[in-house]
This record gives C-alpha cells, structure tokens and sequence, in this order.
C-alpha cells in the first residue's frame, strides 16, 4: 500500500507554524471586520454594546469553535481525514436523507470559498484609504485575484513554505496590538463574563440581529476542521491555544479603544485605528499577505471539496491536475476560474467589505448546522450515551439556530448571493448523485461464470475477425463472479468482439482516503481476468498507470506472457496489444419515472455537460479506446399491440 497521504502528524516547532498557513487563515483574519461589522449594526454604541459584543465573541469563540470543533468535531476524523466529505463517509447508514444533509453542507462551505477571499481581501486593503482618501481599491483587489487565481496552475508549493511565518508573524501582530490598547483599559477583560452577552441580548430589541455580525469571528471554524488531514489533530489543537489568545487580545483590545473613542466608532475602522500612525503601511502590507493567504487556503481547499465530492459521486469527474509533487495537493481548472469569476463579480458588486458582510455569514452558518447533524449520527455510530448526544445537539442547534435567524436578516441585503451559489453547487450535487443511482437500478448483472464457456468459445471462433490480442472493459460490478449485462451486449450482440484475453477492470472506490492496493481473480486462465482497484478517495484515478503496472507484477510471477501472440511479432519479443472500450450507458423511455425523476435525470444529463467521460477520467490512453452507446431500457407493459394488414 502506498501512503499519498503527508499530513503533517508529529507535533514539532515546524509543524505548528506550518499549521498556522494551512489551518488558520479565514478565522485569523476575521478581526479585520468584525467589530466594524457590529459597531455599523445600527444600535446606539455604549458601554453595554461593546461589553455584550465582546461577551458573545469570546463565547461563541469558547463554544462553537474551541468546544464544538477543536475538542468534540475533530474527533470524528477518516483515517486522519476532516471535513464534511469525511464525515459523509464515517456514517455507514448513507441514506439519502445524509446524503443530502451532506450535499447541502458541502455546497454552503464552497458559497464560502467564494465570499471569504473577496471580504478578507478588500478589508485589508481598505486600510490604504486612511492614508489615501481616493485610492481605487476595488482595482487593487481585483488585481490581485487575478494573479491569484493565475498562479493557482503552478501550485502553491513554492509560495507555501512562507505561509506559516508569515501567519506567526500576524498573529503576534494581533497579540501585540490587543495588549497596547489594553493598558489603556484592562477593564474591558470583564467582558468574559457571560453575564454581559446576556444582559445585551436582553436588553436590546435589535441585538439578536447584530449576532450575524458576531457570527463572523467564528465562519472558520468548518474550514479548521476540513484541514485535519494537511496538519493532525495534536498540531491544530496546541496552535488552536496560541490562535485563541491573539484574537481575543485583539478583540478586547479593539474595544478598549472604542470606549475611549464611543463617538467616533461608527466612522472609523477599528482594526486599522489600533495602530499607531508610523505603522500603518506595514501592518497594511502584512494584513494583505494574511488576507492573500486566508484566501488561498479557501481556493485550495474548495479544489479538496470538489475532489472528495468527485470520489463519492457528488460531482461530475472533470479535470484534476497535480501541478507539483507534493502529494494531495490538486488545481482544478474548471473550479479555479468559476472561483474567479464569482469572487471578482461580488468584489465588483459591493465594491466595500462592510457591504459583503451582508453576505458573508449565512453559507456557513448552514454548513455548521449540516455537520452537527452529520455528527450526531456518527456519534450514535460509536454508541455515546444518549444523554450525552442530545445535550450536545440541543447546545449546538441553539447556537447556530440563533446565528441562522440572525444572519437570514441579512438576505435582502447580499445573503441572497450566497444562498444562490450554494443552490447552484446543491442542484449540481443532487442531479448527479441520484441520477447516477437512477440509472444504477437499470443496471442489470448477469454471472461471470455463466458467460466464460460463450466467452472461451468465441475467443477460439476464428470466423471471428479478432479486435484484439487483450479487451479490456471497466465493471462496476462489485461482486467478483459478476458482470453488467451491458458488457456482455458488447461482446456478443452490439458486434462480436474476439480476443485472446478479455479483461475486467473494477475500481473499488473506499471511504478510506489513502488505500491503494490491487488483486485479480483469474476467472479462466489466460482467457479471463478480473482487476479490483482498491483506491481511496484521495487518491488519483489513473487507471491506465495503475494497470500497466498490474500487467508487469504479472509477467514477473510469470502469471501472464506480455509478448505479443502472433507468431510474426512473438519471434521478435513484439509487446501485446490492449483495447480498451468504454461504454456509455444511454437511458431510453425514461417517461415512465415520476415527475422529481424526470427532473433530476433532466439535469444529470445536462450536468454531464460539465464532466469529462470515463476515458480522460481515469487517464486511459485515447489510441488505445474505443467508445460505444449502450441503451438501459426501462422495462414497460405495451398496452396495445400493432396490427399486421394485407398478405
């Protein structure tokens, strides 16, 4: 078995800071809007607001990130392996309602990759109009996705290294920004106590709105547990402590300022207003490089969650590229430049980060409600009490149920935009997971074993013209002593296909992320062979690779001859030849499937539109190919039989 997976697991000084790049980049950044965000809610500032905003970040910081996530979530790893994705794939009962809890929170986390970027980004460099009134910082920001997302294709491995230091360095920065304005006012350290979350969520009539606001120092918390399998649950819990402290430093600190300057905080951007004038340009330049990297850790991984979701039958297979030898590490072409577009269309659109907060909050908020439902059936798997489960069910739903209502607020207002991209990624999801279980129910299988004496036969009729020394089709038939119907219609009825040796390639796609192992089944000696592909969902579908390298620890046991079998070419040690045929399955009379069947296979088909087919797929040489329609009849009663006239 060979280990694809190189996530960082010893805990080491390395390690840590190396976390810190990888995991830490949406949550480290937040405070570069959120109190702006709750100071703008609309709410007269006063003592109380800063108090019961600064109470309700650091238990919401307490709760749902430290309690939810870095003690209980992370637990709940596959293999090493987090995510919604890899939750999906820890519950054995994959009904269809958990498959589509699953799409939904899949779908919410990748609307996410799209705001992140463009908010992160724009409130940094929003800190040049202290300086610069007129500066265009919309052109900026779009310049600097564009070479963002440019240099995606190259991999981030060069640029990468650099990320963990350069996080380091910012959140001491925060650390160190938080203390200097808490000498000034360390009272403000009172605010820890929960008594003033609820004294202003009490007392305010509009408070619980401006909890959409607060929600945003937690929106990365869903990203931090996805990063489980890049760092290890030991690195992320020991940098989590270091993490915490800088930002709540950084929080108090901020209000700190602010009740020493009540008047002029809803005109003032309050990250930005901590700093002391001399340094503005170079807590500027290092925001930025946060922001940049908060968002490169939100591009790589919605190409993760795409990837995942391709090996679970989520999304149609497109085109995956490994653009360095770090392993794992992917670039999506299609997703990549749809990320552009988007985030270059909201930057364009609400051209201010304080309008994209709006927007911001809601996607995730749902993501966060879909992995605690996901949890609470895994945690039924591992038999927890039941006590227990509820309790943590009923805690998490009342927090993120309340942070939902908050931020659905603020749908008229840019949510909207969120909830329509994850839609779009939920309809992709929906269509081409249960129209490809649609189509699987028409899937008829017949025995191996029955077949093999037609087979032998046919391989020996030399009134058959011979296609080919070695045929080679993929099954999808799970079973060994099994094949589709479909196959053998190939073989004998859509036009006789002679060889000397017909092979049966299975891919065995696992719920593990890194198994990769192989076995065959010698049905009849040098006339029939079966391949089962053991592959894990991280691990790359190159099929054709893979079988050349079956075929040569073959002809090593000497279980095989990979000479060619005509007597001109054997002589001269002329390597066999292999055809490979890929079969499109073609579903015909689908008007009998109900109305919500219709649909989804209306949009599978269009959706498939999208993809690549199974040749480029699994990386099979296109010489070597040929492709052909196979129809999956749907079994239907004629009513009415046709009347011959005449003689």
């Amino acid at each position: 078995m060979e280990n694809t997976h190189t996530g960082i697991k010893k805990v080491t000084l390395a390690g840590l800071i190396i976390t810190l790049g990888i995991v830490y980049g949406d949550i480290g950044t937040s405070p570069l809007y959120v109190m702006n965000a709750i100071m703008k809610g609309g709410i007269v500032v006063n003592d109380w607001l800063i108090y019961g905003a600064l109470s309700c970040i650091f238990w919401t910081l307490t709760l749902q990130t430290t309690f939810k996530y870095v003690v209980i979530t992370l637990q709940a790893d596959n293999h090493g392996e987090g995510g919604i994705f890899a939750l999906f794939a820890l519950v054995r009962r994959k009904t269809n309602l958990i498959a589509i809890i699953t799409m939904v929170g899949g779908s919410a986390l990748l609307a996410d990759g799209v705001i992140t970027p463009a908010i992160t980004v724009t409130s940094a460099v929003e800190g040049l109009n202290i300086l610069y009134t007129n500066i265009p910082v919309v052109p900026i920001v779009l310049t600097i996705f564009l070479l963002l997302f440019f240099f995606q294709q190259f991999g981030s491995g060069l640029i990468g290294s650099i990320f963990g230091p350069v996080m380091f360095i910012w959140f001491v920065l925060l650390a160190v920004l938080g203390i200097s304005q808490l000498t000034h006012g360390a009272g403000v350290l009172n605010a820890m106590n929960p008594y003033y979350a609820y004294k202003f969520l009490s007392s305010y009539p509009d408070a619980i709105i401006l909890l959409g606001a607060v929600f945003l120092c937690t929106t990365g918390a869903e990203a931090l547990y996805s990063d489980l399998g890049h760092c290890g649950i030991k690195n992320i819990r020991i940098s989590w402590v270091f993490v915490k402290v800088s930002l709540l430093l950084n929080y108090f600190g901020q209000g700190a300022w602010l009740l020493n300057h009540l008047a002029d905080a809803k005109n003032v951007n309050v990250f930005y207003s901590i700093m002391p004038p001399w340094f503005l340009i170079p807590g500027i330049i290092i925001s930025t490089a946060a922001a940049i990297i908060a968002s490169q850790a939100l591009i790589s991984g919605s190409y993760t969650l795409i990837s995942e979701a391709i090996t679970l039958n989520m999304w149609p297979r497109i085109k995956v590229l490994y653009p360095t030898s770090v392993k794992g590490q992917v670039y999506i072409p299609f997703v990549n430049w749809l990320l552009w577009i988007a985030c270059s269309f909201v930057v364009i659109y609400f051209a201010k980060s304080s309008n994209m907060e709006a927007a911001y909050g809601l996607s995730i908020t749902i993501t966060m409600i879909m992995t605690t439902l996901l949890l609470q059936v895994y945690l039924a798997k591992r038999k927890l009490n039941i006590v227990f489960r509820l309790s943590l069910l009923v805690l998490f739903l009342t927090i993120e149920g309340t942070f939902l209502y908050a931020n659905l607020h603020k749908f008229m207002d840019g949510g909207w935009l969120t909830i329509m991209l994850a839609s779009f990624f939920a309809i992709v999801m929906y269509s081409w997971y249960f129209g490809r279980k649609i189509k699987n129910k028409f899937i008829t299988f017949t025995s191996l074993k029955k077949e093999t004496e037609v087979i032998h036969e046919l391989s020996m009729d030399y009134n058959v013209p011979k296609i080919a020394t070695n045929l080679v089709y993929i099954t999808k038939a799970n079973k060994i002593d099994q094949i589709e119907s479909k196959i053998m219609y190939s073989i004998f009825n859509k036009h006789p296909k002679r060889a000397n040796t017909y092979w049966f390639l299975h891919i065995d796609s696992l719920d593990t992320p890194d198994t990769f192992e192989y076995s065959v089944h010698h049905i009849v000696p040098g006339v029939v062979i079966k391949v089962e592909f053991h592959l894990g969902f991280k691990v790359e579908r190159r099929i054709n690779v893979y079988f050349k390298q079956v075929l040569e620890d073959l002809e090593k046991t000497h279980e095989i001859s990979m000479v060619s079998h005509y007597k001109s070419l054997k002589r001269h040690s002329i390597p066999a030849d292999f055809l490979f045929v890929n079969l499109d399955r073609v579903l015909i009379n689908d008007y009998k499937l109900p109305p919500l069947k219709r649909f989804t296979m209306g949009m599978h088909n269009l959706i498939r539109g999208l993809g690549i087919n199974d040749v480029k797929a699994y990386g099979l040489d296109t010489s070597n190919v040929i492709e052909e329609k196979i129809p999956i009849v749907i079994a239907r009663e004629e009513k009415k039989r046709i009347r011959r006239i005449g003689s």
